[in-house]
């Protein structure tokens, strides 16, 4: 668990006493990143002094009273970021309004920060994925324009063709969207090891389809310099001081 004060990231909440932009509030009180945050309040989901905020920018200074839902929220002072191997079955999500089981829930109750994931698998995916209650950082490793890798094992119903892999690694276009793969190696006739940096919405799903195949097991590995290794399945660690800088953009 690490401080405002002793991390290098985001800085402390009102610094200097200046206000800030309502959604960036909303980014150091871990509720969501900052574009999170922005569709919190275009949803009309947050009051300000008893107002309720629909546009962005909204500047909040200290002592005002800030609510989402109709409970108060305030910017941490401990931030956190963990890493789960999340199971097939759960969803990436605060709620369901299916009732599915939640990976947020596989989290220790120990926790008492509001966490939220950075970034989705599917609810039939596993592996990594990663939560915090800093906006700024969920921000940055979320953003393509960071070029985090994230690095997939996939193996497929059927034998993946020569031209899945050619067309993926050189991209290719499917209902007006591109996707491509930084790296892919292939390792057996129904699986692939695969590396992206977008990691656009069931980028590798959509990919198969496109090819009448579908991904049996769909489990990612690595985000950046955070490695899944041999954490267990439903349970959780503490990024490292090394990762969090890296991530952060950090050397």
């Amino acid at each position: 668990m690490i401080s405002k004060e002793n991390h290098k990231g985001p800085v402390a909440a009102f610094p200097g006493n200046s206000p800030l932009r309502l959604q960036v509030y909303l980014a150091h009180a871990g509720m969501a990143s900052r574009r999170g945050a922005e569709k919190l309040i275009s949803e009309g989901r947050v009051q300000v002094n008893g107002r309720v905020v629909t546009v962005t920018g909204e500047k909040v200074k200290a002592g005002d009273l800030v609510l989402l839902d109709g409970r108060p929220v305030w910017p941490e002072t401990q931030l956190r970021y963990l890493a789960l191997h999340k199971p097939p079955g759960y969803i990436c999500s605060s709620a369901d309004p299916q009732g599915r089981p939640l990976a947020l829930e596989l989290l220790s109750p120990d926790i008492r920060e509001r966490l939220y994931n950075v970034g989705r698998l599917d609810v039939l995916s596993s592996g990594i994925i990663l939560f915090t209650n800093d906006g700024d950082f969920a921000a940055r490793v979320s953003h393509p324009s960071s070029g985090i890798e994230k690095e997939y094992l996939v193996e497929a119903t059927g034998s993946i063709p020569d031209s899945l892999v050619e067309a993926f690694t050189q991209g290719l276009v499917i209902e007006g969207q591109r996707y491509r793969a930084r790296e892919i190696e292939r390792t057996g006739h129904r699986s692939l090891r695969i590396c992206l940096i977008e990691g656009k919405n069931r980028e590798i799903r959509r990919v198969f389809s496109c090819f009448h195949l579908h991904p049996r097991r769909l489990h990612r590995i690595r985000i950046g310099p955070v490695l899944l290794g041999n954490l267990a399945g439903g349970a959780s660690r503490p990024l490292r001081e090394t990762e969090i800088k890296a991530l952060m953009g950090g050397t």
